[in-house]
């Protein structure tokens, strides 16, 4: 079967998310795709995603959606289906959370995740699959020597982190993503599932419902839009690089055109050396583009964190020839103009959820 032209039957797992949406609303408008979302709406925003979604697909007909959860294997079963793409978004996403509730945590990520391949698999069609991952499998990058340089951390012996480092698992969120991540690497090479694995550092556009816990850039500038006080946990020198999701969609597309090369592999995939900002910095551009002061106070650092993370995506450049296009300055300016005409949603969306505290199951809604 083909994965770069024909019948396209496309299932995304969290599609009503920050993510999702973006990929299925651009499936819709740029391609002929026929688009099923899978969601439990848990996240803050996902209904509102929904319904904007719904109006994009309006009267095409393209457009499927089943609410439900990815725990109960059965309906993952059912769903999957006929697919000839899966892009597997569902996650809890929180260390914070994962620390709460590890057995949540596991259950949806990395539970989750093997509900999913199993279907593929004993679906028999062998669907084209990307998982994200998260930088977080690298745990706090033991034996990279990291220097301050004015208001940032810096990686004193090279450029970024590549898949070369070591795995390393350091909170229940990292062991849980870190476990789907290498179950997908396993079904490929055992099951020959075309799948593609992205490690990922810090993405940010429209349609994020930022929050303390998840999309801290979109976070940052709404507290400053609606003069909410905002926590830096730790001294703020710590750095990440930054990925529009545009730029993230087209990093998937190049996977999947390049699936012969990019099949069964595992890629680091951010904004790299040329898109970095510290916690201080973003405080700074943030006050800049919108002439209002962002009051912050100090926490300890939270446990495991990473003093610096940026992106070597060199493995996966000269796999597929991509590379990001999009600034800091761009990615601030798409997510002002989201937050401009959607006020409304605000603050009631910003809200810190834990999703499903107990681990309870919901009642399946298909």
């Amino acid at each position: 079967m083909s994965h770069t032209k024909g019948f396209r039957s496309i299932l995304i797992f969290g599609g009503a998310g920050f993510i999702g949406s973006n990929l299925a609303a651009r499936l819709l408008k740029d391609s002929a795709a026929r688009v099923h979302i899978f969601d439990n709406l848990s996240r803050p925003g996902a209904r509102h995603n929904l319904q904007w979604l719904e109006k994009q697909a309006a009267g095409s007909g393209r457009l499927q959606v089943t609410l439900g959860d990815i725990r109960y294997a059965g309906m993952v079963a059912r769903t999957v289906g006929v697919s000839t793409e899966i892009y597997h978004f569902a996650a809890q996403t929180a260390v914070t959370t994962s620390l709460i509730n590890p057995r949540h945590d596991l259950e949806v990520n990395a539970g989750g995740t093997l509900n999913i391949l199993e279907a593929a698999r004993i679906a028999g069609r062998c669907p084209f699959l990307l998982f994200t991952s998260t930088n977080k499998v690298y745990g706090t990058l033991q034996g990279l020597p990291i220097s301050r340089q004015g208001t940032r951390y810096v990686l004193q012996a090279q450029a970024g982190v590549s898949e070369q480092q070591p795995l390393d698992f350091q909170s229940p969120y990292g062991c849980s993503k870190g476990a789907a991540d290498q179950y997908v690497l396993d079904y490929a090479r055992i099951h020959k599932i075309p799948a593609v694995v992205f490690r990922m550092s810090c993405i940010a556009g429209p349609r994020q419902f930022g929050n303390e816990d998840q999309g801290w850039v979109a976070h940052f500038l709404y507290s400053a839009l609606d003069g909410s006080p905002l926590t830096l946990y730790g001294d703020g020198l710590q750095v990440r690089d930054l990925l529009h999701v545009h730029d993230l969609l087209a990093a998937m597309e190049a996977a999947r055109i390049n699936l012969p090369c990019t099949g069964g592999n595992a890629y680091n995939v951010g904004g790299g050396p040329d898109i970095t900002v510290s916690l201080l910095e973003l405080v700074a551009h943030i006050e800049r583009l919108t002439g209002k002061k962002l009051d912050y106070v100090h926490a300890a650092p939270r446990s495991g964190d990473q003093k610096v993370y940026i992106t070597d995506f060199g493995k996966f450049a000269a796999h597929t020839g991509w590379k990001p296009k999009l600034s800091l300055g761009a990615i601030l300016a798409d997510v002002l103009a989201f937050w401009r005409s959607n006020q409304q949603l605000f603050p009631a969306s910003r809200v810190v959820e834990i999703a499903n505290p107990t681990g309870k199951l919901p009642q399946a809604v298909a």
